[in-house]
């Protein structure tokens, strides 16, 4: 195989037209340089110079080198570039995941920090509501995820788990219901009440509520399942229950309803950014984590 260096010392002598010319730029001794120039000939199993006068010229077989010398040491010089790029967060691709509500309150100011600072960075934007995101970081699809509530277990891969913030839930109440005159409920006054479920099966949200209602005393009777927060709201609007539906999720109430805050307890789901550790050395990631802590600090 070619030695890359010998190459471009190569290049150096046929650009300078002399061996003692090239010893002189490159800061070597004219023997040194000679040494380099025959153990890449001996590589090559071809002369590659020949002596015109005081001076040399390239053979074919030397011509031709130095030209792809001249050519590797482009690609180097771009590849640098490229590298100092993505180091300073210039260029690169970022794999963001997220849940629908962070969707509509936490991401799109998020990435528009992102785009001001980091114009040059790709995103790779996917909504993985209901499946678990953390799986896609351990693996490294994803350099970021936006989670509710710790899942059970440990994390694999290298993931750090950054708070967010606390989104408590609020009970919604139709229009009229015998309750909505107190302004803060216990969440046991919602225990005899017709349930409007919003969470999908099995998911960390609907958890979070189930723990609070079972630390409440009693275990919520649902009569619709909705799986969407517009949609329960709907439901209750109409009469056919109360629900209990996390803040982000009320980004739009329905005229139907009304929305009271619950106590003892409150249940919360804490959002987390699940990040790799290997990937806290790009700006452009640390830059987006702090556009979503200030995304959620502006929701306090």
């Amino acid at each position: 195989m070619l030695d890359v260096r010998r190459m471009q010392v190569l290049r150096a002598v046929v650009t300078s037209g002399s061996v003692t010319a090239a010893a002189t730029n490159l800061g070597y001794t004219p023997s040194a340089i000679s040494q380099q120039v025959a153990a890449l000939e001996k590589q090559a199993g071809i002369t590659l110079l020949e002596r015109v006068g005081r001076g040399v010229r390239p053979t074919a077989a030397g011509r031709l080198l130095t030209e792809h010398a001249a050519v590797i040491s482009k690609n180097l010089a771009e590849a640098e570039t490229a590298l100092a790029d993505l180091r300073a967060g210039r260029t690169g691709r970022l794999g963001i995941r997220y849940f629908a509500t962070a969707g509509a309150a936490l991401v799109p100011p998020a990435l528009a920090a992102l785009r001001r600072d980091h114009p040059g960075i790709q995103v790779d934007l996917k909504l993985v509501d209901p499946e678990d995101p953390i799986p896609e970081v351990e693996s490294g699809r994803a350099d970021i995820a936006l989670v509710v509530h710790p899942r059970q277990g440990p994390l694999r891969g290298g993931v750090r788990l950054i708070h967010l913030l606390d989104d408590p839930y609020r009970a919604v109440l139709p229009r009229g219901h015998r309750l909505a005159a107190k302004r803060v409920l216990d969440l046991a006054d919602l225990a005899d009440e017709p349930w409007v479920g919003n969470e999908w099966p099995g998911g960390l949200c609907l958890r979070v509520m189930l723990e609070a209602c079972a630390a409440a005393g009693f275990s919520p009777n649902f009569v619709v399942e909705s799986e969407d927060y517009a949609t329960a709201q709907g439901f209750v609007a109409a009469g056919l229950g109360v629900s209990v539906i996390p803040e982000m999720g009320l980004g739009s109430r329905h005229p139907g309803v009304v929305v009271r805050k619950l106590r003892h307890p409150e249940p919360t789901r804490v959002i987390h950014a699940a990040v790799r550790e290997s990937s806290l050395g790009q700006p452009a990631l640390v830059d987006l984590i702090e556009a979503f802590r200030a995304a959620a600090a502006a929701r306090k």
